[in-house]
């Protein structure tokens, strides 16, 4: 079967060329109904363009990079819908990668999306060093941090103020009586996990407490569910009053555990996670956490990148930080 050309679909259309070139590359510069007529001529005709070819011309493709720490995280999902999903509005594809926090597999994945042309990187950095980031832009690769703010002017982020949710987290478990708490965490590279201790700390000060006797903290290898049981296990031997988890998936593991060896949640521990994941709600004692716009920042983060690729001149670079704010359940005595 012969391949359509750009022409066929222009002339069933009745637009120009130009115009299909348009609605392919920059759909957001033509009318509604007139990329709609185009459309339906590319279904109808069963055109498919040359992408490789016009990337080549054009130095890039028309797709992004993602990369996250932990793709099995319904956080990093989240943000992963919200950037597929205002890619696509812009007509672009999304290609993913996932370092699980291993900083050598994550400047391999940025290769990668080098040498597939990515117009930019969205990211979710593993650790505060920049330097393959920096590599990545001398390439004429844009990027846009997501859950850790830009170091730099010339950048753009998206993030959520992480010191304030620790501080919300603990300030909540100290309004309700607890006086013991364990930070469990995962590795303290990781920039979220040491701002949320940061703000843990700056909580217990401002109660007048000691965080070296009021605060403990116990760094598990990852942040899933099977750390947050064996966290437990540790916890078991001596019960703080109250735990504060770095997210959800590890507070849900640490419930489970807990529930199983009969400890009482909230009546002997209480419990805060962080992100307020879906199953935060739906856990068997519904899980008190610090709650993200999570679907938003992929959206915003989106929005910046491809605003800064698709006009350099007039882009504004931005560090946007929003606020969480606490969900109060069960596992805090709601």
């Amino acid at each position: 079967m012969e391949s359509v050309s750009i022409r066929e679909v222009a002339a069933l259309a009745g637009v120009s060329p130009g115009t299909v070139s348009n609605v392919l590359n920059r759909p957001d510069k033509v009318a509604a109904s007139t990329r709609e007529r185009v459309e339906r001529a590319v279904r109808e005709l069963g055109f498919v363009r040359h992408g490789s070819a016009s990337s080549l011309r054009a130095g890039h493709s028309r797709t992004i990079g993602l990369s996250v720490i932990d793709i099995g995280n319904p956080f990093f999902t989240d943000i992963a819908a919200g950037v597929e999903e205002t890619a696509s509005e812009l007509g672009y594809a999304v290609i993913l990668s996932c370092s699980a926090g291993d900083r050598s597999k994550e400047e391999r994945n940025l290769l990668v999306l080098a040498e597939q042309r990515v117009r930019g990187v969205l990211i979710t950095p593993s650790g505060e060093d920049t330097a393959a980031l920096d590599r990545i832009r001398e390439r004429g690769i844009n990027v846009v941090l997501i859950g850790r703010p830009a170091l730099r002017p010339d950048q753009c982020s998206v993030t959520v103020n992480d010191v304030t949710g620790g501080s919300l987290a603990v300030t909540h478990l100290l309004e309700r009586g607890a006086r013991r708490i364990a930070y469990v965490c995962g590795p303290l590279t990781i920039p979220q996990c040491q701002d949320r201790l940061e703000g843990a700390r700056r909580a217990v000060r401002q109660a007048g407490l000691n965080p070296a006797t009021a605060l403990s903290e116990l760094t598990m290898p990852a942040m899933h569910a099977r750390s947050g049981q064996q966290a437990a296990e540790k916890l078991l031997a001596s019960l703080p009053d109250a735990v504060f988890c770095a997210n959800d998936l590890l507070a849900l593991g640490l419930l489970r555990a807990l529930l199983q060896a009969g400890v009482r949640v909230p009546g002997d521990v209480a419990l805060v996670g962080y992100n307020d994941i879906e199953f935060a709600a739906a856990s068997a004692v519904s899980l008190s956490s610090v709650r993200q716009a999570t679907h938003r920042l992929g959206r915003i983060a989106t929005q910046l990148l491809l605003d800064e690729c698709d006009n350099p001149g007039g882009h504004a670079h931005q560090q946007i930080m929003f606020q969480p704010e606490l969900v109060v359940r069960e596992s805090t005595g709601s």
